[in-house]
């Protein structure tokens, strides 16, 4: 029998738990080491999830175990650093988004992995579920019509104690701000249900938190099939909501949730001229699995033990980070920047700092 991957988790904070119990629900895998820089709490959090040895380095771990797949759960300023070191190492990586602070860090990423012939992927679990694979199904065969119009907001709140942690809000150690860092996620199911995208253009609102960065954005983006979406992103927001919806020629698809979705959070609306039968034929199925971490990594682990290709909810990890970078320089260029531009442009790649309109009194 094919050994058990052996799987690390550096960094322990509030996500890394997620990883930890995901790791324990998939065949094929075991978690035998943590690491964390703070003094501890490697230790406690490996007592308490079962991850094995424990570490004040990501040095001292591969200095002392072999790892076939190591999970990104730091802030994403030492990612880049972090998976280069770990691909060297001879393993696959698995990073919390977002990925890197600039697409210059995630190309050094993607090369990195190239080169080491290991595999990549991202964590953007909102792809997952098999209602949203239901809903870009129908999307992608015709079934509902041409998408015209969507909306994607990320509405949360986030107050000034999520904000005292040091290397939040910052530039040089966040990348970005809400958009970033929050927004990225509903950005992310939106183009992977609508595709290509073709420009983007935002504006940049720091409205009450204290930051360097941005607590409220909007944009829009134009995508290849010529469906416009509007995009919003806040921590200011009392109600908390992630929602998305796309009006096509014969409907309109909602997913209204938070942090997580499943068949009970979308809905289908047909056009008046869509027959009842027609849109029986849309109806989600009763076999739903939620989407999440557990999803994606089980994905992910079944690529890496069968050695096919990464699933569709774990590959193109630099798509929604260009939407998001575009966003960024739009703020900072006063215009709407191209795809291609964000592909090809250095100064674009190299970071996401844009001015930002202050609206606090």
């Amino acid at each position: 029998m094919t050994a058990a991957l052996r799987a690390a988790i550096i960094g322990t904070g509030a996500v890394a738990a997620l990883h930890a119990r995901s790791i324990a629900t998939t065949p094929g895998v075991d978690l035998v080491a943590v690491a964390d820089v703070m003094p501890g709490r490697a230790a406690e959090f490996a007592a308490t999830h079962g991850g094995g040895a424990a570490y004040e380095s990501i040095e001292q771990l591969f200095a002392a175990e072999q790892i076939d797949v190591v999970h990104l759960c730091t802030p994403p300023g030492v990612h880049e650093p972090q998976a280069v070191a770990a691909f060297a190492h001879g393993a696959h990586v698995i990073a919390e988004k977002p990925p890197a602070l600039s697409l210059a860090e995630l190309q050094s990423m993607t090369d990195a992995a190239a080169a080491a012939d290991r595999r990549f992927a991202v964590v953007f679990q909102q792809r997952t579920g098999t209602a949203a694979d239901h809903v870009k199904r129908l999307l992608d065969s015709g079934a509902l019509g041409r998408a015209l119009f969507a909306t994607c907001n990320t509405l949360w709140l986030r107050d000034a104690e999520y904000y005292s942690v040091p290397w939040r809000g910052r530039w040089e150690t966040e990348g970005g701000g809400t958009t970033l860092s929050h927004g990225i996620h509903q950005i992310d199911l939106l183009a992977y249900l609508l595709g290509d995208w073709r420009s983007a253009s935002a504006q940049l609102w720091r409205q009450a938190r204290d930051v360097e960065t941005e607590d409220v954005s909007t944009g829009t983006i134009l995508f290849e099939a010529g469906t416009v979406a509007s995009v919003s992103t806040s921590v200011v927001s009392p109600r908390e909501t992630s929602s998305i919806r796309i009006d096509t020629e014969r409907a309109t698809i909602e997913v209204d949730h938070l942090y997580g979705h499943d068949r009970t959070h979308w809905r289908i609306t047909p056009a008046p001229s869509v027959s009842a039968d027609e849109a029986a034929g849309w109806e989600f199925p009763h076999d739903v699995s939620p989407s999440g971490h557990d999803a994606l990594l089980a994905s992910v682990y079944e690529s890496l033990i069968t050695g096919a290709p990464l699933p569709a909810v774990a590959a193109e990890p630099a798509r929604a980070l260009e939407i998001v970078t575009a966003f960024y320089a739009s703020a900072r260029l006063g215009s709407a920047v191209e795809r291609e531009s964000v592909q090809s442009d250095p100064q674009l790649r190299g970071t996401l700092r844009s001015p930002v309109v202050d609206n606090r009194p």
